[in-house]
């Protein structure tokens, strides 16, 4: 088990903390051994069989919008970058190989080849969708280029990162979409799936749409805005929930905000009207209410009722217990009275989808010349067969309304031939015509490393969650609703259409 080491955190004069951490400082050493075997396995042999100095292009997607949607929110870049800049086969990793007891890895206990690996990352191109994009399935959320060995090696991780970021900013801009401008805080900590899984899904959610988080850590790490008020045990351990709401205005009279279903919650409430003649002679405020089990849409408008009528209009009522888009949707249309929600367990573990289904494959290798080979993976699926090339993708947006119209995935050595269409690569009737009148293409893949060094202009957080709400704003309403949204086009550019055509069947015919 790696080493677990204190995170510090700098106290600036601001009164703002500053995160320095990264995945090497949690881990105290590199990720470079987090892999599957396979690719290690895979690396030794083609350093053996003399391949080491083989180029490959590889790309990641996934084949279908999660949670029946119809977009995906890009999301892992800033985390998959970490990784790659405390990409390391030191010394201590290579001894961490070494006791290691399994036969499998015996072979490659190979000092010549652990001073191959010690230099791969300088030779390292990468190409990435920024966090926040909209993307769709079977688009290229990164383009890799680099020698073969250290392409496959990232295989895991990439995935790892990748999917499930992905999958949670997602999840986080369907609950947005729902809940409007009610206020959405991120609650999952203690149900996600581990305290490195928390981070990220604290850090994607944010930029999905959320606008809080109860996770500390990931608040002064990430900058996130910090929420959170009391639990049950608060109540339960004064002797009436009187003496604990006033035990907690003492305490924090800027943040007044009770849980009231420890016992009953509309009991609670009335005793919270009850006190207003304390809070008004003590200056406090009650700020509002949480509400955490029952049926949050009649208690809600009954506790609303109660507030109101006794002069406590401004008091929020929050929500909070096992929260989805689907149950914020439904409580939405039975008028509950909510203004903010917690969100936590359905949100932290993709709940209806655990998994996004990310792929990652080899589309291109260059050997010894400067013409690339491009490969492809066949498949009696139609959906599950590869694209080749050197992909990338190009957005078309109305020049006059900034809506997206469509995306084409196209090839960067062949895209100089003029294309007519975008064609459906599952269906070659689907086509629609490219350069139309009105519309601009903007390229999607922007350079991240250039030949192992470090060229991307990393945006804030903020500016990442602000381009969420500016690119959902972009996409017709159709494609975001939650039930049967409609197919945004994406499809291949027309040479890279015919090309795919052409690879495919001399496939067929050479492999038969």
């Amino acid at each position: 088990m790696q080493k677990y080491i204190p995170i510090y955190i700098d106290v600036i004069l601001s009164q703002k903390f500053i995160m320095t951490t990264t995945s090497k400082t949690i881990y105290n050493d590199s990720l470079s051994l987090l892999t599957d075997f396979y690719q290690l396995s895979m690396a030794y042999a083609w350093w053996k069989n003399g391949l080491k100095d083989v180029m490959a292009t590889y790309h990641l997607f996934f084949r279908k919008n999660p949670f029946g949607g119809g977009y995906a929110i890009a999301c892992g870049l800033n985390q998959f970058v970490e990784v790659i800049n405390a990409w390391d086969f030191n010394m201590s990793t290579w001894e961490a190989l070494g006791r290691a007891k399994h036969e499998f890895l015996e072979p490659i206990r190979d000092r010549e080849f652990l001073n191959y690996l010690k230099n791969l990352k300088a030779k390292i191109n990468l190409k990435a969708i920024p966090d926040g994009t909209v993307v769709f399935a079977n688009e290229p959320i990164i383009q890799i280029q680099a020698p073969i060995i250290l392409g496959q090696m990232l295989e895991s991780i990439a995935l790892n990162i990748f999917g499930y970021e992905t999958l949670i900013a997602t999840k986080a801009s369907r609950i947005k979409y729902v809940s409007g401008n009610d206020k959405v805080m991120e609650f999952g900590l203690r149900r996600a799936h581990g305290f490195d899984g928390a981070l990220s899904a604290s850090y994607a959610a944010y930029i999905g749409g959320c606008d809080a988080t109860s996770n500390t850590l990931a608040s002064i790490k990430y900058g996130i805005p910090l929420e959170g008020t009391i639990a049950h045990s608060f109540i339960m351990s004064f002797d009436s929930e009187e003496e604990a709401f006033k035990a907690y205005a003492r305490t924090f009279p800027q943040n007044t905000i009770f849980l009231v279903d420890t016992y009953n919650s509309l009991n609670a409430v009335k005793k919270l009207v009850n006190l207003k003649p304390w809070f008004n002679e003590n200056n406090y405020k009650i700020s509002g209410i949480r509400l955490d089990s029952g049926d949050l849409a009649y208690l809600s408008i009954q506790a609303r009722k109660i507030l109101d009528e006794n002069g406590l209009s401004d008091t929020k009522i929050i929500a909070s217990n096992d929260l989805d888009e689907n149950i914020i949707y439904s409580l939405k249309q039975q008028n509950a009275r909510i203004d903010a929600w917690g969100v936590g367990t359905k949100l932290v573990t993709a709940y209806d989808q655990p998994a996004l289904g990310c792929v990652y494959k080899l589309s291109a290798i260059l050997k010894n010349s400067n013409h690339w080979e491009y490969k492809l993976k066949l498949s009696e699926q139609t959906f599950k067969i590869s694209h080749p090339g050197i992909l990338n993708i190009k957005r078309f947006i109305n020049s006059t309304t900034n809506n997206f119209l469509a995306d084409m995935i196209f090839d960067e050595n062949i895209l100089d031939q003029k294309a007519s269409y975008i064609i459906d690569p599952e269906d070659f009737t689907r086509r629609r015509p490219v350069n139309r009148p009105n519309e601009k293409p903007v390229e999607l893949l922007v350079p991240i490393f250039q030949n192992g060094q470090f060229v991307y202009s990393k945006p804030s957080i903020k500016a990442i969650k602000e381009n969420v709400a500016n690119q959902l704003n972009s996409l017709h309403p159709t494609s975001k609703r939650l039930l049967n949204p409609h197919q945004y086009p994406v499809g291949l550019e027309e040479n890279l259409y015919n090309l795919k055509t052409q690879l495919i069947l001399e496939a067929r015919q050479n492999y038969r």
